[in-house]
């Protein structure tokens, strides 16, 4: 029963510091704990309101780059189909050129078919005009000179 009663006596001066420590927690809970779990809460508040806001702005980051390839793949179209109406122009250019080169040098042939045939025309008619006074030359220098031949064999 001694024991019960040392363990009384243990229970009664441990009494004081139960309650000094209880008064202890009580104090620490309301000096440090409450403003700790407050700034806490606090600071997961500001923390899952800069998510959504992280969130937000990355959602409309993600809009504008799309709004951005848009705008580019439309620019690039328009560069496009305006480098090829270019070409297009060019190329009609260079055939309008040589048609027109095409058609100065048929004229160019035909005017020179012409020029041929009037210099032929002309020489034909001073050849035909010469043929005459040519033969009777001919002829009068072979009557003329009889030729060593003829000579040879009359005699």
């Amino acid at each position: 029963m001694e024991i019960l009663h040392q363990l009384g006596d243990l229970f009664l001066q441990a009494v004081p510091s139960v309650i000094i420590v209880f008064l202890f927690y009580l104090f620490m809970r309301w000096a440090f704990f409450t403003p700790i779990q407050k700034a806490m809460a606090e600071r997961d508040a500001k923390i899952e309101g800069a998510r959504v806001e992280a969130a937000a702005v990355e959602a409309e980051a993600a809009k504008d780059l799309q709004a951005y390839n848009e705008a580019l793949k439309k620019a690039r179209a328009e560069i496009y189909a305006e480098q090829e109406a270019a070409r297009q122009a060019a190329l009609e250019e260079r055939a309008k050129l040589l048609k027109a080169m095409r058609g100065r040098a048929v004229e160019d042939v035909a005017a020179g078919k012409k020029r041929i045939a009037a210099e032929l025309d002309v020489a034909s008619k001073e050849v035909a005009g010469q043929t005459d006074i040519l033969a009777r030359e001919i002829a009068q220098l072979i009557l003329e000179n009889p030729s060593p031949m003829q000579g040879g064999a009359a005699r």
